[in-house]
């Protein structure tokens, strides 16, 4: 069964801080502030009375502010590495529900480590005219601080996430291994039905 590496898992708490967000910002707002807006928006979500109340809740929270921060098709299509190619167009759609169907719920379990941390964005080396970027943070809160790096691109609706480092390791190759390994011992619709049936099983805890 697919899980989170231990890091992810260690950290995903910290990762809300920029995952969660309402709509797109405007395309001249720049990366390290939307990420510095997002950080606020997300705090201030975390501490709100019944947000966190049960897991239901959580799920929603995530569910409807995620995606607009998210480029969830580039994401997913890097997760899934050059099998992506192979994948009919079902295929395609089936794997980017599930892998956020897993995230939103894997992420909403870590948004309760929210409510006593704190983000520091540090200056962003970036051009005005430069179609990437990446946002460097530091997160602290309980024990050690931790560094998160954002990757991101600029898109007609404004600056999109498409990756996060934690302590030098990239989510995107994080994942991409474990898919890797269940797509050549099962092919891509034996990892939709892995992840489909992980997905059940957290559902009915």
């Amino acid at each position: 069964m697919l899980q989170p590496a231990p890091w992810i898992r260690a950290t995903l708490g910290a990762l809300m801080l920029a995952l969660m967000a309402g709509p797109a910002a405007a395309t001249e707002e720049a990366a390290d502030a939307m990420i510095k807006r997002l950080a606020n928006e997300v705090m201030e979500a975390a501490r709100a009375p019944g947000e966190a109340s049960d897991a239901r809740s959580l799920n929603a929270l995530v569910d409807r502010q995620i995606m607009p921060s998210v480029n969830f098709s580039r994401m997913t299509a890097s997760v899934v590495g050059r099998h992506w190619r192979q994948a009919t167009p079902e295929q395609q759609a089936r794997l980017q529900e599930e892998f956020k169907l897993m995230l939103v719920r894997t992420y909403a379990g870590a948004l309760t480590q929210l409510k006593d941390r704190t983000i520091t964005v540090k200056p962003l080396r970036a051009g005005a005219d430069d179609a990437e970027a990446t946002v460097r943070t530091l997160v602290k809160g309980q024990g050690e601080p931790v560094a998160i790096d954002y990757r991101l691109e600029k898109t007609a609706a404004g600056w999109k996430i498409v990756d996060l480092n934690v302590m030098g390791v990239w989510l995107v190759e994080a994942y991409r291994g474990q898919f890797s390994a269940e797509i050549n011992a099962r092919g891509l619709d034996g990892l939709i039905a892995t992840l489909s049936e992980r997905n059940r099983l957290v559902a009915a805890r």
